[in-house]
């Protein structure tokens, strides 16, 4: 126990006096986690939309005025041809065209039916897709108030109809930060784990230190334990600024348990700690371990389900998701903090990064060898 303590007041000791580590462990993540915050937005804005008005009647000025009110439109052209319109597409000056035809508003009084063209540049097919249904429910709810301003008698005695409320769960005001928020601490929390282990026993074996170790009375696994157990440590720090941050700064709720949060961080730190620890057995040098980590990070990051619903993804993408650790933390951030989920809800998930750290770690600790001389 004493050899093992000794070897963490070392690491601490070469933590603190490196100046340079400082800011990387302290300091940088926490300015991504407030950028990342603020430009990880679901929500589009600033649309730029051509509109094409080939009817010039009070009714298309009124529905155009519904576009030019709405704060997530910009009108940028109005007027010219049809030629024009797929030009502005085209030339990335418009990402939606609008085109009304010659005797909207004939059409709309007398047949209370009316086509309009809408033309979206779907490169960006999420955008395409948010602005277009952005569209759809201005022209519907133009479309509610002109029929009602007619009050024409075949209006009053329309059929009966469903009506739908809703309400919104756990996410009521739908605020995109306290949905990503949750995941982008899970992501800084593991590249500082990940990278760090990763690189601190490859320092040793660049510095040449690793020799003078191996020669000692120091069992392997004191080793190993003092070695890990110090980012462990700063790994759960930055998960506790991380959510202070995020309380103080963004307001994020915390429904459940953060005892529970800290029980499955703790267990998962285990399992990214010896992630980093089986790719230092395999590299000699800080820069090969940083780029190894690095490629198996971004895997990770890509298909945990941060960005992109996992549920859109290809089934062979789900399936590899499965064996996702980020996944499982990202999702169970996201219940436990948003929703209040308890142990039980969870418990599967505690059960699946138990046996992956053990699986990991004794991986790490069979290829990791010891020297005797």
């Amino acid at each position: 126990m004493r050899t093992i303590l000794f070897i963490i007041r070392k690491e601490f000791t070469q933590i603190f006096r490196n100046k340079g580590m400082l800011p990387i462990l302290f300091v940088l993540p926490f300015i991504q986690l407030v950028l990342l915050s603020f430009a990880a937005d679901y929500e589009v804005r600033n649309i730029k939309l051509h509109i094409l008005d080939n009817d010039h009647s009070q009714a298309s000025r009124q529905l155009i005025s519904h576009f030019a009110a709405n704060p997530h439109f910009i009108i940028v052209k109005q007027g010219g041809t049809a030629g024009d319109g797929f030009d502005q597409l085209d030339g990335g000056r418009a990402d939606l065209f609008l085109d009304i035809p010659p005797d909207f508003e004939k059409d709309l009084i007398r047949d209370k039916h009316a086509d309009i063209q809408i033309t979206a540049d779907a490169v960006n097919g999420m955008k395409a897709a948010i602005a277009t249904s952005y569209a759809q429910q201005i022209i519907a709810s133009f479309n509610k108030e002109f029929l009602a301003a007619q009050k024409r008698p075949a209006i009053r005695r329309r059929p009966p109809w469903i009506e739908v409320t809703y309400a919104n769960w756990y996410n009521p005001q739908l605020n995109y930060k306290n949905f990503m928020l949750p995941g982008i601490l899970v992501i800084l929390v593991t590249m500082i784990s990940a990278f760090l282990s990763a690189m601190n026993i490859v320092k040793e074996k660049e510095d040449g230190t690793i020799e003078q170790i191996n020669v000692t009375p120091i069992k392997k696994h004191q080793f190993i334990i003092g070695k890990l157990l110090p980012f462990w440590i700063i790994g759960l720090v930055t998960l506790t600024i991380g959510l202070v941050i995020g309380r103080a700064a963004f307001h994020i709720p915390i429904e459940g348990s953060l005892l529970l949060v800290y029980a499955f961080a703790a267990i998962y730190l285990a399992l990214i700690l010896g992630l980093g620890f089986f790719i230092s057995t395999f590299t000699t040098t800080q820069q090969q371990a940083m780029f190894l980590a690095w490629f198996i990070l971004v895997i990770f990051i890509l298909m945990s389900g941060l960005m992109t619903p996992i549920e859109s993804m290809p089934r062979w993408a789900q399936m590899m998701a499965g064996f996702n650790p980020i996944a499982w933390f990202v999702e169970f951030n996201r219940r436990v903090l948003l929703k209040g989920s308890g142990f039980a809800d969870v418990r599967m998930f505690f059960v699946y990064i138990a046996i992956a750290a053990v699986v990991m770690n004794a991986a790490a600790i069979l290829n990791y060898r010891k020297r005797s001389g």
